[in-house]
């Protein structure tokens, strides 16, 4: 255990140590957007509507379909409109 907290303490000081690390968290904390902040953006929404849409296959299909057949297509189906929105918004965001 002491091992595993060691190796993990050291990999988080060879992190802070790296410029790029620090130039990403100051473009995600003052809003700009590039090309990392907007790829991070968007898999946090992806992972936000895959569970989300697992939610929502569950509460409108649990029973007809089964709540594992359920999730599974409302997780597939959750990302299909986010996706593009968040594309779409960040693209605005960006150039205007």
């Amino acid at each position: 255990m002491s091992y595993l907290l060691t190796t993990i303490n050291t990999l988080i000081a060879d992190l802070a140590a790296m410029p790029s690390i620090h130039i990403f968290l100051s473009n995600l904390t003052s809003g700009e957007i590039t090309i990392l902040t907007a790829i991070f953006w968007l898999v946090v929404a992806s992972g936000i509507s895959i569970i989300a849409g697992a939610i929502g296959g569950i509460w409108l299909a649990g029973k007809d379909l089964g709540y594992s057949l359920a999730a599974m297509i409302g997780g597939l189906f959750g990302p299909a409109g986010v996706i593009p929105a968040v594309v779409l918004g960040l693209a605005i965001l960006k150039f205007v």
